[in-house]
This record gives structure tokens, C-alpha cells and sequence, in this order.
């Protein structure tokens, strides 16, 4: 995967980059962005700063931006780093540039991201975090995916949510349904069951609940399918409820705002396997440079999931 004509790292020039009083002007694909404060730095604990960041989305936005072409995405902002405060916006900021589109979602104007430009204006804004909807335009209805969201809690970790998503992944293969899996770059792990078939919110919510309370009933000791926080100990809760018009999920590789600049990593099946045999959850962690290493040498393991269609059968709770 090669970069799509930028690729300064803590301010310095690459192609198509020049310097002016204060800025660093980039052209990307025909698009001319002045990038700001790229020493600025975002991860103290370690030294990353925002031109590491904008170099990263740089770098991955051919992988990436097809994930989010279409849909509405809820940035998540952190201006001084991720030690200070944060804010989300849905509103497309007012001195967006043109060529960024948006896309109306009730009374509100979402950003459009999809071109490599797009990427690195929102990455020069501090936007670390990329939310997307499952559904993307003309259709806001009809999502493309169902997500199964899976959040440990203590001293449940990766490695419990991993256990889960092999459980997760067994009964939908039972319902000869195929699903995807990726780090959420936080504490947990994330699902996604492609459909791309014109379902709806009403088939596929519905569905996601069935799934996480039939397997809470057959593991109760393991699995949680409702938010209880005084149940929550030890075991991972399979967060059914994304599946809505309203609510959007970090995306794949997207960076987050943890204390190292961890992503949204897809992996493959053998790899959590593999992963959970060792016992180590260090390894279903990954940061920006391992991320790009990822892509580069075997591209995007994600993207039949913007393709593969698949039908959901009739399983409601």
C-alpha cells in the first residue's frame, strides 16, 4: 500500500509539502490542505505527536476510507492530546472544505469521508477517533453490517472477550452466518456480520439481541447481554444495542485515544486463536507503525465485509 502523496512525520515535508509561516502546506490527490502544528504532541507517554497522526491516516486512508464512504461519521477531538479534554462533533465543522461533503441524519449534517484529502483534514483537526454508522447513503435504513460490541469487565479482558467472540463466531456459524473480527484499540474486541443484503434496523437489532441472550443463558457465567454495571464484574457484556440508526462504532483503523496510540485492528480468526492459546493480551494490541506494517504486507483482511452478502434467518429473543 503506498501513501497517497503525504507522508511527513513530526512536520517534516514529504512530496508535494512546503513550508509556510507556521504551517506546512500539503496537496493530496489534486487537494491543497495547510496542516498545523504537526510538533503538537497528542500521546505523551509516547512522544507521538499530530504529525505522526496525520501521517498514519495518511498512509491507511486507502484501506480505510472505503469503510466510511457514504456513511455518517461522529468525530471524536482531542485539540491538546489525549491527557486533556475531549469533545465529540456530528455537525460537519462550518469551514469544512468544499470538496468534503456531508450527509443529513435528522438535524444533522454529518461529515462525508471519502477521499484520502478527507482523512487528513479531519487528522489536522485533532479528530483521533472516526465513529461511523452502519448504514451509508442513499439508504440510512438499511445497515451493512451487524456489530457485536465486546466489553470486559474487570478482571475480564481481552483474552475473556476473545473466548466470547469464538463463542459469538460458533453460533453464527450454526446459522451459516460468516463474521469478521478487530480490536476495538481499547479493551475489547468487535464483530462484524456483513449483509449488504437491504436489511433493516427491525431485522437486524432484534437479531443481535437473540444472539448475545442466547448465549448469556448458555454462559451465564461468561456473558452479560444488558448493561448492568453492578453485574458487569468479570464477565464481557455483548453489546447488542449499536444496532440502531443512531449510533455509530469506532471504525477500523481507527487510531483511539488510549495512553499509546493503539487501533482498531482487524484480525483474522487464526489469529485469535492463536492469540488466546498464548495467553498474552498484549497481542491483540497494535499501534499506528504495526498497523501500516499490517496493511502494507497483506491489505485490508476487512474487506469482504463491504461486499459479502448474507441473509439474516428469522431470531428474535
Amino acid at each position: 500500500m503506498s501513501s497517497p502523496g503525504l507522508a511527513p512525520r513530526a512536520g517534516g515535508a514529504g512530496p508535494r509539502a512546503g513550508r509556510t509561516a507556521g504551517a506546512t502546506s500539503v496537496e493530496i490527490e489534486g487537494k491543497a490542505l495547510n496542516l498545523s502544528n504537526l510538533d503538537k504532541v497528542l500521546w505523551p507517554a509516547t512522544g507521538t505527536t499530530k504529525g505522526d497522526m496525520v501521517n498514519y491516516y495518511a498512509q491507511i486512508a486507502p484501506v480505510l476510507v472505503p469503510h466510511l464512504v457514504g456513511r455518517a461519521v461522529t468525530l471524536k477531538r482531542f485539540p491538546d492530546g489525549v491527557e486533556k479534554g475531549s469533545f465529540y462533533e456530528k455537525n460537519c465543522p462550518s469551514h469544512k472544505p468544499p470538496w468534503v461533503g456531508t450527509v443529513k441524519m435528522g438535524d444533522v449534517n454529518y461529515c462525508l469521508v471519502e477521499e484520502a484529502a478527507a482523512v487528513v483534514w479531519l487528522a489536522n483537526l485533532a479528530a483521533i477517533e472516526l465513529h461511523p454508522t452502519l448504514a451509508a447513503k442513499p439508504d440510512l435504513g438499511s445497515p451493512t453490517s451487524v456489530v457485536f460490541d465486546l466489553d470486559p469487565g474487570a478482571p475480564a479482558d481481552v483474552l475473556t472477550c476473545a473466548r466470547v467472540a469464538l463463542l459469538v463466531r460458533d453460533v453464527l456459524e450454526r446459522l451459516h452466518l460468516e463474521a469478521w473480527a478487530k480490536t476495538s484499540g481499547s479493551k475489547g474486541l468487535q464483530l462484524y456480520v456483513p449483509l449488504n443484503s437491504g436489511a433493516t434496523y427491525e431485522r437486524s437489532t432484534p437479531f443481535a439481541k437473540a444472539v448475545a441472550q442466547l448465549l448469556e443463558k448458555r454462559h451465564p457465567d461468561l456473558v452479560l447481554s444488558y448493561q448492568l454495571r453492578a453485574a458487569r464484574a468479570g464477565k464481557v457484556l455483548i453489546d447488542w444495542s449499536q444496532n440502531v440508526a443512531s449510533k455509530t462504532t469506532v471504525s477500523v483503523y481507527s487510531l483511539r485515544a488510549r495512553p499509546e496510540p493503539t487501533v482498531s485492528t482487524p484480525m483474522t480468526w487464526d489469529e485469535v486463536e492463536d492469540a488466546l492459546a498464548g495467553g498474552d493480551p498484549a497481542r491483540f494490541s497494535f499501534q499506528w507503525p504495526e498497523v501500516l506494517d499490517r496493511a502494507r504486507d497483506e491489505g485490508d483482511i476487512m474487506a469482504d465485509v463491504l461486499t459479502r452478502q448474507q441473509e439474516l434467518p428469522e431470531l428474535r429473543p
